[in-house]
């Protein structure tokens, strides 16, 4: 549980970091914003999941209208899974999750899966969007977990 813990509180750390990074860029590249924002989505779709809450009403990939309403969303994700993970036992883990995907298709999954699943996707996409601030020739920011553990 406390390994889980800490890569959550990474992720907080680095979905701040990627956007103080976007701000600074001062990108304007729509394509890029769309995958911030569909980071910051994704987060609340598997939230909702894991809340016995239905997901369909996410749209997973739209335009966003700027960087101050994403880094609106990830603050409120931050803060409401913070209060999951404060309610979540250990024990609770492998419970499973029923619920449908974004094209209805129904699915099982444990609580540690989709946690894991949001960590990586994550990491992931801020890898690239990393990698698209480069190419804009603007500097990508250190993300990695050991960066964040050495703090």
């Amino acid at each position: 549980m406390k390994t889980i813990q800490c890569m959550m509180e990474h992720m907080y750390w680095a979905d701040g970091r990627i956007l103080e990074a976007l701000e600074e860029s001062g990108t304007k590249d729509k394509d890029l914003l769309k995958l911030v924002r569909h980071v910051a989505v994704a987060e609340q779709v598997w939230l909702s999941r894991l809340q016995g809450k239905g997901s369909m009403q996410y749209v997973l990939w739209e335009e966003a209208a700027n960087l101050t309403e994403i880094r609106t969303m990830f603050e409120d994700n931050a803060k409401q899974y913070r209060v999951y993970m404060e309610g979540l036992k250990e024990s609770e883990l492998d419970e499973m999750v029923d619920y449908t995907n974004q094209s209805g298709v129904p699915f099982q999954t444990s609580v540690r899966d989709i946690l894991l699943q949001v960590l990586l996707h994550g990491q992931y996409h801020r890898g690239q969007i990393n990698r698209a601030l480069r190419l804009e020739s603007a500097e990508p920011v250190q993300i990695d977990y050991i960066t964040f553990a050495r703090l």
